[in-house]
């Protein structure tokens, strides 16, 4: 014989109290609003260092390792609440990714394009000094 259990409530009373002192806390803070002056596709240059690179992605603000960013001697070490970007990057020896401030970009002059072998499978072409990202890319 089975028997009928009536469905327990879904919000039911709290069984213990509540003894965290909200008033006593600070309001949430929002982040700060970082405007990205560069965008996904654009050659950029290191204000600092001797390499370019095209912008494959943006953080709105730092999104990067602790140890990442105390790796950077102290004097020339960004501020974390602005816009950092993904670079492939290339210099005179080398091609490779780099984590780069907004602070530390300037739009580059050029007008040629990356030698990074990762372009291709991010990039279609390179028009007018800036690539444009593939269809399958977008979201």
């Amino acid at each position: 014989m089975l028997v009928a259990v009536p469905p327990r409530p879904y919000i039911e009373a709290m069984t213990q109290p509540d003894d965290l002192p909200l008033a006593n806390l600070a309001p949430p803070q929002a982040p700060p609003v970082a405007v990205a002056r560069f965008a996904i596709g654009e050659v950029v240059r290191h204000r600092l260092f001797d390499f370019r690179g095209v912008i494959f992605d943006v953080d709105p603000v730092f999104a990067n390792s602790e140890e990442w960013y105390q790796a950077i001697p102290e004097e020339i070490r960004p501020d974390k609440d602005q816009p950092f970007y993904h670079l492939l990057a290339e210099n005179a020896e080398s091609s490779y990714v780099a984590y780069v401030s907004q602070q530390n970009l300037l739009a580059d002059t050029e007008g040629e394009p990356v030698d990074h072998p990762a372009i291709s499978g991010l990039f279609e072409d390179f028009d007018q000094g800036r690539y444009r990202l593939r269809r399958e890319r977008r979201h």
